[in-house]
């Protein structure tokens, strides 16, 4: 099976493994990829966990996990990437109205002792 990510790539060979906690994402993008495939997934410990600590009191898990499942993620488009932080649009579905409708951001990452951390984002549109 294809990885939810859109990488082009196996699953199994992609973002399960950050999933599975068996390996660390080397970049901000590989952590952003897999944090989507988490949505996509409902593998709600997993966003929490990758959040880093300083704005990780604003996420709240049951938040998280209504947003999650209340959509439908249909694919992601990674538009740039720097060092620390990632463009991108997540295309979704809402469930309950049917309404398409497109997550556009640009997100910062940091990475603390080989450890990558989503911080926040700035939506774009």
């Amino acid at each position: 099976m294809e990885c939810y990510c859109c990488s082009g790539k196996m699953f199994k060979e992609c973002c399960a493994p950050f999933l599975l906690g068996v390996k660390q994402p080397a970049s901000a993008t590989e952590l952003m990829r897999s944090r989507y495939v988490a949505f996509a997934t409902q593998q709600i410990d997993y966003l929490i966990a990758t959040t880093h600590f300083s704005t990780r009191q604003f996420h709240h898990k049951d938040e998280v996990l209504e947003w999650a499942v209340s959509n439908k993620w249909l694919r992601l488009e990674v538009l740039e990437a720097t060092m620390n932080t990632v463009t991108f649009k997540a295309f979704y579905e809402n469930i309950a109205s049917g309404q398409k409708q497109v997550h556009h951001e640009l997100s910062t990452f940091k990475n603390e002792n080989g450890i990558w951390f989503y911080v926040d984002g700035q939506f774009l549109s």
